[in-house]
């Protein structure tokens, strides 16, 4: 679990240096809101739409080989970005990193899934802390390097990526001691319900709408209020850094008061905190953005365990249909809301965004319980990792 916490931190710390270079992009390229927001989508649209297929190929072959080369992609495509003198270029650059972070979710999180015992919650709560905290980490770091050093800052934050990965491909053989135990088949664990995973699907959908607005707009709302970019990276940051530590504790709070009531409530609780942010601001809207943060990626581990036990016989798939379809959608909501706020203002953007999760609190409380029989055979039980010896 520390391996593939790790690889994690490193493939979101790449994903999460995209929204660090929006406001640099912007002023070099001379973008609107639009146009900065589809760098957004970019990087969301091939990190997340094709994440499913990804997962089908890993409940299909298996392929831990994506582990370490999906992270290598990413450092790739990130620092290419950074450095690339014409917009289209960058933009395909961003993709191309984004397409890494998309081979190393599902597969990543199907072992985390197998190394979690009977904890899952638990258990995927470790797994996202690393990948939330490397999101938070990537944002900070990159946009302070990019502030000391200009766009090549962005090359320097991939090194330690790169190196990550490297270590990674040392570590693969033995992750693939990581089996379910022996017996429970696909069919064993339960039937996939397709129907509460749609329900979940939109959930999904409607908090991304909000989150990937703030992820793309919070740094150039900053800026707009007469603050330095860097004092948006540093308020991005903390709202990261708050997500990160919400997944350490969210997870055992859902294991303790059940996922769908976790879900519930930190749903109903993101539209109030993100009018905060907007229409109060200050100390009070900084600590208001950092509760969306706990609310949002605090739950992400939550909505993965629903989907796997909504859809037992691909696990795989089910990871990539929580953290990448339907986020995805999120990303393309980020780009109609730069229109808006292009042709209106920022802050009419910000408060239609806000309104989205308030509406998915509705299929929050639709969703069914997971069947008693996949609740406990999902769970691959205690698992044995035999190391090679000298």
């Amino acid at each position: 679990m520390t391996a593939l916490a790790g690889g994690h931190l490193a493939v979101d710390f790449a994903s999460g240096s995209v929204p660090a270079l929006i406001p640099f992009m912007t002023d070099r390229f001379h973008l609107g809101y639009a146009l900065a927001a589809m760098l957004l989508l970019a990087a969301t649209a091939s990190s997340s739409l094709v994440q499913p297929l990804f997962g089908l190929w890993s409940d299909r072959r298996g392929a831990l080989w994506l582990i370490p080369g999906g992270t290598m992609l990413a450092a790739v495509g990130v620092a290419g970005a950074a450095i690339s003198p014409v917009y289209p270029l960058v933009l395909g650059l961003v993709l191309v990193g984004g397409l890494g972070v998309a081979a190393f979710h599902p597969e990543g999180a199907k072992v985390a899934a197998y190394a979690s015992g009977h904890k899952r919650a638990s258990g995927m709560s470790y797994f996202n802390s690393g990948g939330n905290a490397g999101y938070a980490l990537g944002a900070f770091a990159t946009g302070q390097l990019v502030v000391w050093l200009g766009l090549v800052g962005g090359v320097v934050a991939m090194v330690p990526v790169l190196l990550a990965s490297l270590a990674l491909a040392r570590v693969t053989p033995h992750l693939s001691g990581l089996m379910p135990e022996t017996g429970v088949t696909a069919y064993d664990r339960g039937d996939d319900r397709r129907r509460a995973m749609a329900l979940l699907g939109v959930v999904i959908a409607l908090r991304s709408v909000a989150w990937f607005t703030l992820l793309a707009f919070v740094p150039l709302w900053i800026v707009s209020l007469g603050h330095s970019k860097a004092d948006g990276s540093r308020l991005l940051f903390l709202m990261l850094l708050a997500g990160a530590a919400g997944t350490l504790l969210l997870g055992p709070v859902a294991d303790r008061i059940g996922l769908r009531s976790t879900l519930v409530i930190t749903q109903a609780l993101i539209t109030p905190l993100i009018l905060v942010f907007v229409y109060i601001g200050g100390v009070g809207g900084a600590l208001a953005l950092m509760l969306v943060g706990v609310c949002v990626v605090g739950t992400f581990g939550v909505t993965m365990v629903l989907s796997q036990l909504y859809l037992p016989r691909h696990v795989g798939m089910a990871s990539g249909l929580s953290i990448g379809l339907a986020m995805g959608i999120g990303g393309v909501a980020a780009v109609v809301l730069g229109a808006v706020a292009d042709a209106v203002d920022l802050k009419t953007a910000l408060t239609i965004s806000a309104f989205a999760p308030a509406l998915g609190v509705v299929f929050c409380l639709r969703l069914p319980a997971p069947a008693k029989r996949a609740l406990t055979l999902a769970d691959p039980g205690p698992v044995v990792v035999v190391l090679p010896t000298d």
